[in-house]
């Protein structure tokens, strides 16, 4: 289904301009992943988490500690942002440490803050 408008002379000048956005748009699915990965970014606390985990890998009650939070409310957005795959849990004894799962995550923090910043 084309939503080209005859009378815009910019599309009709470069047709293969609209072409080659189109062949490079992310999949319907894809586009639903992402706008899953950036929900989990809409929470102020999972933020919060996001960047204390920027400076450090830290367990759960550290991560309590420093945000003024209860434990309980820690694990739950934890639990989240791991099933978005944006933190990593290894054991250490008895305890899990958590981390940033990647750089990709590291990266968009730092942007996003750049951004927020300018």
């Amino acid at each position: 289904m084309s939503h080209i408008h005859e009378d815009c002379e910019f599309l009709q000048l470069h047709p293969h301009i609209v072409e080659q956005v189109q062949a490079e748009l992310p999949s319907a699915e894809e586009q639903e992943g992402l706008a899953e990965l950036f929900r989990m970014f809409a929470d102020p606390t999972r933020l919060r988490i996001l960047t204390v985990l920027q400076v450090s890998d830290m367990c759960v009650c550290h991560i309590a500690e420093v945000l003024g939070m209860t434990v309980s409310a820690i694990s739950h957005q934890l639990r989240l942002l791991k099933t978005a795959r944006l933190v990593t849990a290894r054991r250490v004894g008895k305890s899990m440490i958590y981390s940033l799962a990647d750089d990709h995550v590291r990266v968009m923090m730092k942007n996003g803050t750049d951004h927020v910043r300018e």
